[in-house]
């Protein structure tokens, strides 16, 4: 691919991570998309031929990258895995106040709305989180956990995260991470 094409593709993909994450999968429409990216028409067919799901499954991917290398990178700076959870949530709750709370994890949004309805985009979401379960589950091994231990606690880490960015979002609020954060340090101390 030409790279104009690849330019066009990746705005493409931005633009619809932006909008399904501030509105959701029904709420972001593919002319809103094209329009943000600053793309022809033409070009959403071209690089995405099976349509909107195909353009939001790249977008989901890539926001799910992204916080993944987030997770892992910071994983490497921390000393232990409560360091990590403390800067996983502070790095999420830093995007959301800058994003005025229009954004909060860039997958949930979609996760509710299509699990039950949409296969394929159901299975991306699944798959997002178990790799963000793994980076964390890998830091606890890390720290002496048994594996199998470690996947059971990451989980219950990556569902406090997930449950105080909702509800932080919902609440316009830092108040429920600051919360979960001394949840997850029990959690962790246990």
């Amino acid at each position: 691919m030409a790279v104009k094409g690849e330019q066009t593709r990746a705005r493409l993909i931005n633009a619809a991570r932006t909008l399904i994450e501030e509105r959701g999968y029904f709420g972001a429409g593919l002319n809103e998309m094209i329009d943000v990216g600053k793309a022809p028409r033409g070009s959403l067919y071209h690089h995405f031929p099976r349509g909107k799901d195909e353009l939001i499954a790249a977008a989901l991917a890539a926001s799910g990258r992204e916080v993944a290398t987030l997770i892992r990178t910071l994983s490497e700076e921390a000393p232990d895995a409560r360091a990590l959870i403390e800067a996983v949530l502070d790095a999420l709750a830093d995007r959301m106040e800058q994003a005025g709370y229009a954004k909060g994890c860039p997958i949930a949004t979609v996760a509710l709305e299509v699990a039950a309805t949409n296969d394929p985009l159901q299975r991306i979401c699944a798959d997002v989180y178990a790799d963000w379960q793994r980076a964390l589950a890998d830091r606890l091994v890390a720290d002496g956990h048994a594996p199998d231990q470690a996947e059971g606690l990451a989980g219950s880490l990556l569902a406090l995260i997930e449950g105080a960015l909702v509800l932080a979002r919902a609440q316009r609020s830092r108040t429920p991470i600051d919360r979960v954060r001394v949840s997850a340090g029990l959690l962790l101390k246990a």
